[in-house]
């Protein structure tokens, strides 16, 4: 009893094409969903990048009043 480790198991072993199976199915689906849904996707772009506009501000600011606190740090290194 060599293989007393898989014995519990009895799940047969996946073939071993069936991830590539799996792969090209999800690129071509991926492919058809695309070709004939682009302008739904493409209709939305220019509204994405204004809704971009303001949640870059929020996020990179860290909300209102992101400018005074890096003053003050500036100001106590200095001393």
């Amino acid at each position: 009893m060599a293989n007393d480790e898989h014995s519990g198991h009895n799940t047969a072993p996946t073939p071993r094409g069936y991830n590539w199976i799996l792969l090209a199915f999800l690129a071509i689906a991926g492919f058809f969903l695309f070709t004939e849904h682009r302008a739904h996707l493409l209709g939305v772009l220019p509204y994405l990048f204004l809704l971009a506009c303001p949640l870059m501000h929020l996020f990179m600011h860290h909300g209102h009043g992101g400018h005074d606190k890096q003053d003050k740090h500036l100001e106590r290194s200095e001393k």
